[in-house]
This record gives structure tokens, C-alpha cells and sequence, in this order.
């Protein structure tokens, strides 16, 4: 593999991290330990909020008064077809049994949780898509309670977008608190008196750490990072499509990946020259999160061929990866490690982030080596059961004894001794192992 880095980062995603787990852990264990009370004074310290935690019925139908309806119509568009992509995925995982051998029957079922907790970030962004992502994929994956969580406002509480789009979708609790408090309540219980099974949702650093260090007591969605975006783009690619891509997921905040692998330098030229006044031309808040995030942490990556740029893309495993290049099949057999794929220029990563269906809770900092996005099924428990007649222990039990012999546990091994005797009354079996050479 042959690369050239015409742009270089100067900071990774984990730059920062260890004052950000020191803060994470004092305050988690401040509100473990104080509980509601501890909870509502970070609230009020670090939002400026004094009003209900729990967001009342009232509210909800008053924020919801204030949504114009060509707003609802669009969130409703969003929200009917994430809710039936996720809805397939649930269908796909199914219950099974099978007889694996004469009178051993083995299967599985699909469990769902018994309660989620949603987190919905509302700080810089009003992310009502991250609402629509999480709440209805639990839903459609059969959670009994969904708790979401969003920062409010001071003054104002949880943006009104936000709660009606957690209500459309099914939320059974809503809490208006942000950050690490908001985390720290659904997952030990606080206000709602039922703890979470699984946290999911973005964030910023705090969030995520906060979902890391309690990974274990709950389950998570994932181990996230900032947000993250890579495109692959050949001679064939628009400079000006791909520029303005980068940076549509750069201005998500000031240590978000931008990068590009690309074979033809002239390409990889022109985009550099477009990216930074694309970003002047963008309102303030948007401007200065995507200038930073360009400097720090954008890279142009010059490969020499099509098999080096999926191998530096694998290597990457992006969460968001875009491939606007020739023979887009090729790309989409080879490519092995990313969160979500968007295939050709019509497809870019504000559509999936938003409303084509697809989930937008995806993995960062190279986990898509290993993990995929949220889906139906990080909601559910995939259990196994077993069954068998009597004559099936002259197999099961004679096998299970042997083993458990060789590896010396001798108590193991009487319980299927114990059957044999029981079932097969003066029958003989071969219940030691046979020596090792």
C-alpha cells in the first residue's frame, strides 16, 4: 500500500481524554452516591435549570403546540421510514429450535430489554433525528420502557422539537437533563425508579465517557467518539461534492474526523482549495466547529491505486464512509470496516443522519472493525434454551462425564454419571477418558 498525506491531523480522537475521565468519574460517583438531589444541583449548575426533571404530560402537549406542522410532517417522514428499517431488522431476528441429535433439541429465543435509556443531545444541535434513531429502533425492538433524556434549556427545558419528537416515537419517560447527570439518572434509576438495561445515543466526550465507565453495570450502544467521516473518491468524483460533504460532518463540533482517500492528486487539490470557504460561508456556531475540526483533525490521504484506498478505508474503519468513485460493486464487495456505507454521490451522510432510514448511532475511533451501528437488535437478548429425552443421555451424559474428566472437574462429571445410573439402571458406560499419549 502506497499513501502520500498531502494533509496531515494534528490531533486524534482521544486527545483530551484523561481530564475528561477524571471529571466523568468524580461525578458519577458524586451522584451514585447523593442521588436525585445531587442530580438536579448539576443541573442547575451546569444548565442553568431549575424545572421539572421529569417532563409532565402537559408539557409535552405544550412543547408539541409549538412545532409547526410542516416541521411534524417532516419529522414524521424521518421517523416512519427509521422506524421501519428497524422494524425488518427485528423481523430478521427470530426464535429457533433444533434437533441436534437424536432427542436434543437446542434453540434460541429473542429477549428484549426491559427499559432503555435515550440519550438526546441538545446542546451546540437540537438533534431531534438522534431522538427518531434511538427511541423507535427500541420501540420497534419491543423494550417495555424507554426513557429519553435531553439538555434543557435555562428557562426553557428540553427544545420542543426534541420532546415531540420522543413522544411520536414512543418514549415512555422523558427527562430534561443533559450530559453526564442525564446518563448517570437513567442508568441508576433516579426519577423514573426503573435503572436502565442499556444506554444508547450520542454525545459529546462526556457522554461517551460516562457510557464507557459504566459499560458492564448496563450495556451500551457502543464505545463512541466524536463524529466521524471518510470519503473515497476517484478522478470520476465532483471536488466541489466532496468538499461540501466533509464539511457537512466537520461542523459537528471542534474534534470531528474529516478525511479523504483519493488516487488522483488533482482532485485532492481542488478539494483542499474548496473546504475552507465553504466553511467561511457557514452561520457562526456551525464556522467555528468545522474550522477547528479541519485544522486539527482533517486529512487528505493520496493513494496510488483503488486497493490502497480500501485498505487505508479499513484501516480508518470510519463511521461514516462515502465512496463517490468508478465501479461502485467493486467498492461495495471489497470494503470491509465502516459504521454505515453510502454508495455513490446521490447518497450522501446528511441523508442517513437524518431521515432515509438507515440508523445514524454508529461506530467511532475504528471500532467498525468490530461492532456495527445501533440497530434492532442491540436492544435484544439472544438467549438459549435446551431439552432432551432420557435416551438422549446415553450420548449427552457419557460425552459431558469424559470431558469433564479430562479437564479434571470430577464434579461436572457425576452429574451426568448421576443420570446414566438413574435412567439406564445396570447398563455400563464408559465415563474416563482415555489417556493422552
Amino acid at each position: 500500500m502506497t499513501v502520500e498525506y498531502l494533509k496531515k491531523a494534528t490531533k486524534t480522537s482521544s486527545t483530551g481524554e484523561d481530564d475528561t475521565r477524571q471529571i466523568v468519574a468524580d461525578m458519577l460517583a458524586a451522584i451514585e452516591a447523593g442521588g436525585e438531589e445531587v442530580c438536579r444541583d448539576y443541573a442547575t449548575r451546569l444548565d442553568n435549570y431549575s424545572g421539572n426533571i421529569v417532563v409532565s404530560r402537559e408539557e409535552i402537549e405544550a412543547a408539541s403546540a409549538r412545532v409547526p406542522q410542516s416541521v411534524k410532517d417532516d419529522i414524521q417522514f424521518a421517523h416512519e421510514r427509521v422506524r421501519r428499517f428497524a422494524d425488518k431488522q427485528r423481523e430478521a431476528l427470530i426464535d429457533f429450535e433444533v434437533e441436534l441429535s437424536p432427542g436434543l433439541f437446542a434453540g434460541q429465543r429473542q429477549i428484549p430489554v426491559a427499559t432503555a435509556g435515550c440519550y438526546v443531545p441538545g446542546g451546540r444541535y437540537a438533534h431531534v433525528a438522534s431522538a427518531i434513531m434511538s427511541v423507535a429502533t427500541a420501540k420497534a425492538a419491543g423494550v417495555e420502557h424507554v426513557i429519553a433524556c435531553s439538555p434543557p434549556k435555562p428557562g426553557a427545558g428540553v427544545n420542543p422539537a426534541i420532546l415531540y419528537t420522543a413522544d411520536l416515537c414512543g418514549a415512555d419517560s422523558i427527562l430534561a437533563l443533559g450530559g453526564v447527570q442525564g446518563i448517570a439518572a437513567m442508568a441508576f434509576g433516579l426519577f423514573t425508579g426503573r435503572a436502565a438495561d442499556i444506554l444508547v445515543g450520542p454525545g459529546n466526550r462526556f457522554v461517551a465517557e460516562a457510557k464507557r465507565m459504566l459499560f458492564g453495570r448496563v450495556g451500551i450502544d457502543l464505545f463512541a467518539g466524536p463524529t466521524e467521516i471518510a470519503i473515497i473518491a476517484d478522478a470520476s468524483a465532483d471536488p466541489a461534492i466532496v468538499a461540501s460533504d466533509l464539511v457537512g460532518q466537520a461542523e459537528h463540533g471542534l474534534d470531528s474526523p474529516a478525511w479523504l482517500f483519493s488516487s488522483d492528486r488533482a482532485l485532492c487539490e481542488k478539494v483542499m482549495e474548496l473546504v475552507p470557504g465553504m466553511i467561511e460561508k457557514l452561520p457562526e456556531t456551525a464556522r467555528v466547529a468545522a474550522e477547528n475540526a479541519w485544522r486539527d483533525y482533517g486529512e487528505v490521504v493520496l493513494c496510488s491505486d483503488r486497493e490502497s484506498m480500501a485498505q487505508i478505508s479499513d484501516q480508518y474503519a470510519a463511521e461514516h464512509l462515502e465512496v463517490q468513485a468508478e465501479d461502485l460493486d467493486w467498492w461495495v464487495q471489497r470494503l470491509r470496516n465502516y459504521g454505515s456505507l453510502f454508495v455513490g454521490e446521490e447518497t450522501t451522510v446528511a441523508f442517513g443522519d437524518k431521515c432515509s432510514g438507515t440508523n445514524h448511532i454508529l461506530p467511532t475511533k475504528g471500532a467498525g472493525r468490530y461492532t456495527g451501528g445501533l440497530s434492532a437488535g442491540k436492544f435484544i437478548k439472544t438467549v438459549t434454551t435446551q431439552r432432551m429425552s432420557r435416551e438422549a443421555n446415553r450420548e449427552v451424559a457419557a460425552a459431558a462425564a469424559r470431558i469433564s474428566r479430562l479437564e479434571g472437574m470430577e464434579a461436572h462429571a457425576r452429574t451426568g454419571d448421576d443420570r446414566l445410573h438413574k435412567y439406564f439402571p445396570g447398563e455400563s458406560f464408559e465415563l474416563a477418558p482415555a489417556a493422552l499419549d
